[in-house]
């Protein structure tokens, strides 16, 4: 051990224990294209395939899980915040058509504790693994001084490719065509900083039985993992329907509209048909300690729409029947219009993009 470096925080001991329980997972994650394995200084994949595209475009995506972590934290479970991370990534890169083929982690803490760490980088690559993403590094670093004993935070960033000739996005987005959505498994990754409010405002703890989640821990009903949606949208974009895809939005910080405005063409607008589903209980028994409507926080949760996707119209209904037999729930939203002479009561592009125009309309289902 280093003493130095023991007396002024840093365990470099633990820091290698953690190293050792995480690496079968992690190595489990690596298939043929990776070079080098475990342990180096920079991960590397052999990308030779590429000379079989006609123009390859990497796509890329770094995000962290925000302050979903105090959760994790505060009843010491730390094994679903790693896919967490992964869907927050991976979720991004598929948007644009790409194909997520590897993805590196990152985790600041105050104190290494190895087992916890090694829970962490074992939800990380059992979600890459199980999308078949290799996870070919990360790091661990100890801050003692900036963060407390207990604390961390997690970032990840990932790397695709795709043909330009398959690139989604507004340019290929035809009035006519169908937008579907696919449901998420609660409040995946976003809004944390109002939840944790509600719950402190309403005097709860999150190891607390809560009734009107039968009985389960508060913790444990926020912490449900983000769904993944990348699996099976490859699989979607890889079969005889790809061609019929011609946007996604990754509904995450900004809520519904925002999202789904980021990635339609300027001069089309979507009205969202709320009526069409019905938002996950976890929104509802928020809003009810909050006080608010559902109406209120379509800008920060996603009310259980995680993905959304702008298709061919001949098309929609096959695709959304393909995604709810792989696993996810599918339903139509509306239909890409013109837009509209009034423009007050829509979004109209976000996070820097001039796109389209959104709103939703009607009431959620009960």
């Amino acid at each position: 051990m280093n003493d130095a470096y023991a007396a002024a925080g840093v365990d470099t001991h633990a820091g290698d224990l953690a190293v050792e329980l995480m690496k079968r997972a992690v190595s489990a994650t690596h298939n043929n294209l990776v070079v080098g394995g475990f342990g180096g200084f920079a991960g590397m994949m052999d990308v030779s395939f590429l000379k079989n595209y006609n123009k390859p475009l990497l796509a890329t995506s770094t995000d962290g899980v925000g302050t979903k972590v105090a959760i994790a934290q505060a009843i010491d479970k730390h094994d679903t915040i790693g896919q967490d991370l992964v869907g927050m990534v991976v979720d991004d890169i598929v948007v644009v058509g790409a194909k997520s083929l590897f993805m590196t982690d990152y985790i600041a803490c105050g104190k290494v504790v190895p087992e916890r760490i090694a829970d962490i980088v074992r939800g990380i690559a059992q979600a890459c693994g199980s999308v078949g993403v290799a996870l070919i590094g990360g790091e661990t670093a100890e801050h003692p001084g900036l963060l407390h004993a207990d604390e961390y935070d997690v970032a990840g960033a990932a790397t695709g490719v795709v043909d330009e000739h398959k690139l989604l996005g507004p340019h290929k987005v035809e009035i006519g065509d169908v937008v579907l959505g696919m449901q998420s498994s609660g409040l995946h990754s976003n809004g944390y900083s109002l939840v944790r409010k509600i719950v402190t405002d309403a005097g709860l703890d999150y190891r607390d039985q809560v009734a009107e989640f039968a009985g389960r821990s508060l913790g444990e009903v926020l912490l449900e993992p983000t769904r993944l949606y990348t699996g099976v949208l490859n699989e979607l974009l890889e079969s005889q329907l790809g061609d019929s895809v011609h946007a996604m939005s990754h509904i995450t910080g900004g809520g519904i509209a925002a999202n789904l405005a980021r990635v339609l063409p300027k001069g089309m607008s979507l009205d969202i048909d709320r009526s069409t589903w019905s938002p996950h209980e976890v929104f509802r028994v928020l809003g009810s300690w909050g006080k608010f409507g559902l109406q209120s926080v379509e800008g920060t949760w996603n009310l259980g729409l995680g993905q959304a996707l702008v298709v061919s119209a001949g098309a929609a209904t096959e695709i959304a029947a393909k995604l709810t037999a792989l696993g996810i729930h599918t339903w139509q939203l509306g239909v890409i219009q013109g837009q509209p002479e009034d423009l007050s009561n829509y979004v109209q592009g976000a996070k820097g993009v001039d796109g389209g125009a959104v709103r939703l309309v009607g009431d959620y289902k009960q």
